[in-house]
């Protein structure tokens, strides 16, 4: 079998290492862990001999793929890092409606092969999360009230395991391992270097429209837009944010739906008749929009360069109680890019043959961003503590924006977790692939106050 080129592996105190370190985390908070290789993968070839190397080194292996974990989950002290990030190919058969696509494919890149066929797939929200991630963990994408998170969509995937063989996995061929790749995260146990993906129909058009409110009306839109989801239609995608509105220089709280449509109708129209739309210091009613501008849209909220702090429950209490019990932390906002985001989900039937398993009809998601590294512990107390603050309404969290290291929750079932862990022990039962992270792992400012906290 072949060995890894000596330019892809690159071992710690060696020229290039620190630089491949830093860029295998998109977070300009970078993590202060450092592995003892670090494996720069272009190939599935590469997979396979860097495993095997993981297996002759005794090396736990953490994996990045489009490297868009808020806390650089792969990026572990010791072991290896294997950075799929330059893996991006994609394969798309329009006459079986499914694409074969590599884990740091970007959203944007696939969804620009699949249009000339009119087809589509619910990527991430992102324009720079590569997709194996993204899909691993459940994947909440553009158009998932209607077609249901992107694991769902996933028909086969190839995954090198740990005794360094590499397998097709389909519902028939290894359906326990096809299962935990639908959804379990940070928490699967193989590399995957190929996704094989059910395709969608590429929407009609796209309508955005989006209002922007006074502060003052925070509970009032907040519980209306909470009672409203009922109202629309599963092809709309419904949220709302709170945070700082440059452009006003004040806070504000402002709602944001997308519909991809099949036919000429609005279903955005129920949102005109909000008992406080006259009230509104910004609209945006019903616009066409395209996949590109929503990206921009997207990534605006989030913009490279700054350091980033995520966190989020699930919850499907009545709104009333979550407002209350919320009010600290739309209250502790700070006056920088970080927001609080509403996203009604609405909830989506579970399935047997995948062990995704964490939803409720709102997500409540602090996001923090700010530049001063003196300023981390504040941040990531008002994102990570103030959220743990109200976690008795938590019916779980989403693996995507969450540090299990830093606020502890559950990202599956008990049930599909037990599961899961079963199915680990057959397959890696040396545990040669990393896990979720611990807070004795994690590097954050919140997850080492805690420790000092507690001993």
């Amino acid at each position: 079998m072949p060995e890894l080129p000596r330019d892809r592996l690159l071992r710690r105190g060696e020229p290039a290492y620190e630089q491949a370190r830093l860029d295998a985390v998109w977070n300009e908070r970078k993590p202060d862990r450092h592995p003892d290789v670090i494996v720069l993968a272009e190939t599935e070839e590469d997979v396979l001999a860097a495993v095997r190397l993981a297996r002759r080194e005794d090396l736990r292996i953490g994996i990045r793929s489009g490297g868009h974990s808020w806390v650089g989950n792969g990026v572990r002290e010791g072991g290896m890092l294997l950075d799929l990030s330059r893996l991006k190919g994609i394969g798309v058969d329009p006459a079986t409606r499914t694409a074969a696509v590599q884990p740091a494919v970007t959203g944007p890149a696939l969804l620009a092969r699949l249009a000339p066929h009119g087809l589509f797939f619910p990527t991430g929200h992102a324009p720079t999360v590569g997709i194996g991630g993204f899909l691993l963990g459940g994947g909440y994408g553009w158009d998932s009230r209607r077609l249901g998170p992107a694991c769902l969509s996933i028909r086969a995937v190839d995954v090198v395991l740990a005794d360094g063989t590499l397998v097709h996995a389909t519902d028939d061929t290894h359906p326990d391992l096809l299962w935990a790749a639908r959804g379990s995260g940070p928490g699967f146990f193989g590399v995957v270097t190929r996704f094989h993906l059910d395709l969608h129909d590429l929407p009609h058009r796209i309508l955005r429209t989006a209002h922007t409110y006074p502060l003052d009306l925070l509970d009032e839109v907040l519980a209306w837009s909470y009672d409203t989801l009922e109202l629309l239609s599963p092809a709309v995608e419904f949220s709302a944010k709170v945070g700082f509105s440059p452009w006003l220089e004040q806070q504000t709280v402002s709602i944001t739906a997308t519909a991809f449509c099949d036919t000429d109708e609005n279903p955005l129209a129920p949102l005109e008749d909000a008992p406080f739309r006259d009230r509104a210091v910004r609209a945006v009613v019903a616009e066409e929009t395209s996949m590109a501008e929503l990206y921009d849209y997207a990534d605006r909220m989030t913009p490279p360069g700054m350091r980033w702090a995520l966190d989020g429950i699930w919850t499907d209490e009545p709104v009333e109680k979550v407002l209350d019990a919320a009010r600290p932390l739309f209250a502790a906002i700070p006056d920088t890019t970080s927001h609080v985001l509403w996203m009604l989900w609405g909830g989506f039937p579970e399935r047997p043959d995948a062990c995704w398993s964490s939803q409720a009809k709102l997500y409540l998601s602090p996001n923090a961003g700010w530049t001063d590294p003196a300023e981390d512990l504040a941040h990531e107390h008002w994102t990570h503590g103030l959220l743990a603050d109200i976690q008795h309404l938590s019916k779980g969290l989403q693996f995507s924006d969450n540090n299990l290291a830093d606020r502890f929750d559950h990202g599956l079932s008990p049930a599909n977790s037990a599961r899961l862990e079963r199915i680990r022990a057959a397959y890696d039962p040396d545990g040669l692939f990393r896990t979720y992270m611990t807070p004795q792992e994690s590097t954050t400012a919140y997850a080492a106050a805690g420790r000092a906290r507690t001993h």
